[in-house]
Parts: C-alpha cells; structure tokens; sequence
C-alpha cells in the first residue's frame, strides 16, 4: 500500500483545472463544508446520550476524500467556524460556541482529523477500490473517537463515555463507512470510462 505517492483527488478529475489557485482551493473547502452542515441536519437525537446520531461524519469522510488532507482539513475547520459565530450548522440546526466546549465539541474537532486523514490516503489512491477504500474510511472514523471520546469522558466520567459516546454509533459508521467505500470506486470508475478515448 503506497503511502508516498501523490495521486489528483476526486475533485481534481471533476473540475479538471491544470492548476489551482488559493481562491478556488478556498472555494473548494466553503462547498465542502456545507455539504458537512447538511448532512449534520439527518440527525436522530438520543435521549440518554449528549451525542446524536447523524450524518455528519459521513459528510465528513466523503469531504476529505474528495477535496484531499488540506482542503478537506480546511472545510472541517470553516464548518467549525461558522457554527461557533453562531450559524445554525450543527445537528438540529444550532449554532454557538457552546457546542464546541460542551460534550460533543471533542468529535467537532476530532473531523479536522478524519477529514485529513481521508484525503491523505485518498491522494495515494485509497478511495479507488473498495478494501483500500473501507480501510482508509475506518482509519478516519477511528480518529473521531480517539479526539471525541476523551472530552465527553470529562463530562460523564470515564465508565460511562464509551456507553454514550461509542456502542450507540458502532452499527450506523460501519453502515456509512460501507456506503462510502462502495460509493467512491464507483465513481471513479466511472469517470475513468468517461474519460477513455472513444475507439
């Protein structure tokens, strides 16, 4: 498995620029993070649980393999950003920088992570079949909990973290995980059919 090589990313092949520029590149990362913002709204709150279930970190996933470590790092970050001023893109349509100091505010920044390590391993070419692909979206998935975990663990102490922060999410990340994994090979492939000459 090649860690070293650099390959273009999705959206490289999409918009087909021979080269980028710091506003597009911006551009880029504003698009992504409101893809992010919309799928946070197909959420599913848990009564015994600070921490709903939504669609967020399948944005998040698909984001940064699409755009790639730094432009997918970066629309992580403006999606922080436009929630901590306040703008209605967190899960339930809210906003405001308590949710970022609260107990969920350790999976937040646990996506900065999981949004560049999906496009890191994208850019060796990981999102272009589907164990590659399965590997790289757990490997980002995982990072999520290695950041969110220990924060909502100050909140609910150390026994109870995993019984509201993980078990509940085991089931719905392996289905948006395969989703994802599935999903992006096609695509590819897809556009690889539509860019061969014509005989």
């Amino acid at each position: 498995m090649n860690l070293t090589a650099v390959s273009p990313v999705l959206i490289d092949v999409i918009v087909k620029r021979s080269e980028t520029t710091t506003l597009h590149n911006v551009g880029l990362a504003l698009l992504g993070s409101l893809f992010i913002a919309l799928t946070a709204q197909v959420a599913i709150p848990l009564p015994f649980s600070p921490v709903p279930i939504t669609g967020q970190t399948l944005g998040v996933l698909v984001t940064g393999t699409i755009l790639g470590a730094n432009r997918g790092a970066l629309a992580v970050l403006f999606y922080l950003m436009e929630g901590a001023v306040g703008l209605p893109v967190f899960a339930g349509l809210k906003g405001g920088l308590p949710y970022l100091i609260g107990p969920t505010g350790g999976y937040l920044f646990g996506f900065i992570a999981a949004a560049y390590i999906a496009g890191y391993l994208a850019q060796r070419g990981w999102d272009r079949d589907i164990f590659k692909s399965l590997l790289s979206m757990t490997i980002a998935n995982l990072s999520i909990y290695v950041v969110g975990m220990p924060v909502l663990a100050l909140y609910t102490g150390t026994e109870k973290a995993p019984l509201l922060g993980l078990y509940p999410f085991i089931f719905g990340d392996i289905l948006k995980i395969m989703f994802a994994a599935i999903m992006l090979p096609l695509v590819w492939k897809g556009f690889c059919i539509k860019a061969r000459p014509k005989a």
